[in-house]
């Protein structure tokens, strides 16, 4: 199907794939093992998690090993099963709404940026993505597809968020923050599951039946299929940025003796409409095998494999396609009373393809059209307890790039546990964002005459210090303080070569940020809770003496410099509960886009044991706002022109 128009569809490409997303450049110059129980049968049920309890959830992204979170030095904030059911959100970026300490803003339909501490766009770059252990970014850009990052809501356990750098236990590209995504145990989802909802903005269908094949081997399997409509631009007028897709997946556990085995996969497929090409179809699946031993003492050994396959196709003009094979093996042990060691290591392959129809006059292409990469690391850990209140701990990962060699990526970590439900913290790290194929590969003709490429592209690097808090003052409260000071080098910039053609992507832009964060919660009566956040965050780029300076250091992401939430969840009895979600957000300034608050709201009703009813709305008090702005500009890596809409969604849940 091909229409008439101008820009918004080749607007989104641009968004979302290579070669159009520089050409606005140019011309604009794991850890599954933690706290898991049974899903909730009821309302009531859904807030029986106390706030002495949440404060004492597993998490496991700070040390790759499971901790409470009122002992993990660094700011991390956790998105509960809970919270993700109470908010009706339906995809993961509105999930990932709930975290105080992400940005988040919707660009189209399909397209969002998503980032921690700034530098965000629809190519943010800075973010670590995984989803039980599993990396979701890109080779290409090193941003992260978020249309096909599409778990079911139902099957989250829970969302780990991780502001600041994660690269001593994560490697290359968690710069300003990780994002864990962990599923729950098939144990845990011994039943089915029935979602039907439609609205006015989406549609959606999800069927899910978990059961047990032998006391210890559990499984469970899932369909669903959504469609999203149409975005609306700055006049009124439909983006036609429509999009459908249909997944399926299982999970299944085993656990002979105390090991556990997991082996989980999904598929996909999907479309996306275009206003002057041809639609996009993408499609892929992913399969993932673990196992855990514990090994004695608190210890334990874990090998995880997976393989991951996307392709994106834009007929007649762009199709890109991507396979990884990853192996990761890690082991965890006490030596002596002190030391608390995670160690270990992995590798991975990825093979991707990128053929780019030409569109003189300006003729892009990738130089290789296709690359096989290799990337190797180990790392290690190890906290040491000074005293019983005092923990120092110190890692280091090495990580082999294929551009660019050997990084060292250290972490130091201070903890002082100050009173049973007071935590002090500071931090120093060093992160990188290694080059994608973007940076090194990327070329782009005018006429006859090389325009723009790639060439010696280095890693962009960080420092980063950090201080926080975490607490309890009362059985009713919690509390989270962290602040931060960035030091950002070889930031990516477009240069001139001696003051003439080619432009070449370079590393001559630096500069600094920093900011503060805090959230908390208050349990006002027994069925009443409300939950907060904000954030503030300042930059101050710049570029190296004798840089080109072509462009605007705005190309560097495009940030509020405040925004703040509040959360109110209140079970009103007979079933019936009321959730209230009240955001602001700060101005963007370019590509600029007008501070705005939005308001979400969730009426929810528990027929019987069996079947809930809920009435969602979001973005309740504006028609239309935009959250990225309306013009082209080149921060993001590409145009936008889309607003947000006032929706209402109906969804039903029966359990069986």
């Amino acid at each position: 199907m091909r229409r008439s128009g101008a820009g918004i569809g080749h607007r989104r490409n641009a968004v979302r794939l290579a070669a159009t997303a520089t050409s606005v450049l140019l011309f604009q110059a794991p850890a599954a093992a933690a706290m898991t129980r049974p899903e909730a049968d009821t309302l009531a049920e859904l807030s029986r998690l106390s706030i002495e309890e949440l404060a004492n959830i597993d998490v496991a992204s700070v040390s790759k090993t499971a901790q409470p979170l009122s002992d993990a030095a660094a700011a991390i904030y956790v998105i509960t099963h809970d919270d993700i059911v109470r908010s009706g959100a339906t995809n993961l970026p509105d999930i990932l709404r709930l975290a105080p300490n992400l940005q988040v803003a919707r660009i189209t339909a399909a397209t969002y940026a998503i980032s921690a501490r700034g530098f965000n766009g629809s190519a943010a770059d800075k973010l670590l993505v995984l989803i039980d252990g599993r990396s979701v970014y890109t080779p290409f850009s090193h941003g992260v597809f978020w249309d096909v990052q599409d778990t079911p809501a139902e099957d989250i356990e829970r969302i780990e968020v991780i502001s600041g750098p994660g690269a001593a236990l994560w490697g290359a590209n968690a710069v300003n923050g990780v994002i864990n995504v962990v599923t729950r145990s098939s144990a845990d989802t011994r039943d089915g599951v029935l979602l039907l909802g439609v609205g006015d903005r989406q549609r959606r269908a999800y069927l899910r039946y978990g059961g047990a094949l032998a006391p210890d081997v559990t499984w469970r399997a899932y369909v669903q299929g959504i469609d999203y409509a149409h975005s609306f631009t700055g006049s009124g007028a439909k983006a036609e940025d429509r999009w459908n897709k249909g997944q399926a997946g299982f999970r299944l556990d085993w656990t002979p003796s105390n090991d556990l085995l997991t082996l989980q996969g999904d598929i996909y497929q999907g479309s996306e409409d275009e206003l002057a090409s041809a639609d996009e179809r993408l499609d892929g699946h992913n399969l993932l095998a673990r196992w855990t031993h514990p090994t004695g003492g608190g210890g334990s050994l874990q090998v995880q494999a997976y393989y991951d396959h996307l392709k994106r196709h834009v007929p007649g003009r762009i199709r890109y396609s991507l396979d990884t094979y990853d192996l990761d093996v890690q082991h965890s042990f006490s030596w002596g009373r002190s030391h608390q060691i995670v160690w270990g290591g992995g590798y991975r392959v990825t093979e991707d393809d990128f053929p780019v129809t030409p569109t003189p006059p300006n003729t892009q292409f990738f130089d290789p059209v296709g690359r096989r990469q290799g990337l190797g690391n180990v790392f290690v850990q190890d906290a040491v307890a000074l005293n019983p209140a005092l923990t120092l701990t110190l890692g280091l990962k090495l990580e082999d790039d294929p551009y660019t060699g050997l990084e060292a990526l250290p972490t130091a970590r201070l903890s002082w546990k100050a009173t049973e439900s007071t935590l002090v913290w500071a931090a120093a790290s060093r992160a990188v964002r290694a080059p994608s194929r973007l940076d090194r590969d990327f070329v782009q003709l005018s006429g006859a005459n090389v325009f723009l490429t790639g060439r010696d592209f280095q890693p962009e690097t960080v420092v980063a210090y950090e201080l926080g808090l975490r607490a309890q003052p009362s059985a009713r409260s919690s509390l989270s303080v962290s602040t931060f000071y960035n030091v950002y080098d070889r930031l990516r910039s477009f240069e001139l070569t001696g003051g003439g053609l080619p432009i070449v992507f370079a590393n001559e832009m630096r500069g600094e940020s920093y900011g503060v964060e805090v959230w908390g919660a208050y349990q006002v009566t027994d069925w009443w809770r409300l939950t907060g956040g904000f954030n503030w965050l300042h930059k101050n780029l710049r570029y190296r003496p004798g840089a080109s300076n072509i462009v605007s250091v705005a190309i560097a992401g495009n940030d509020p410099d405040h925004q703040a939430s509040l959360r109110s969840t209140m079970d009103l009895g007979h079933g019936v509960a009321l959730d209230l979600d009240l955001r602001h957000i700060g101005s963007l300034p370019f590509p600029p886009s007008p501070s705005y608050a939005e308001l979400g709201a969730r009426l929810r009703w528990a027929a019987t044991k069996s079947l809930e009813i809920s009435l969602n709305g979001a973005n309740l008090l504006h028609k239309r706002h935009p959250e990225f702005g309306l013009t082209s500009a080149n921060v993001q890596l590409g145009p936008i022109g889309v607003e947000t809409s006032r929706s209402v969604f109906i969804d039903t849940r029966w359990r069986f």
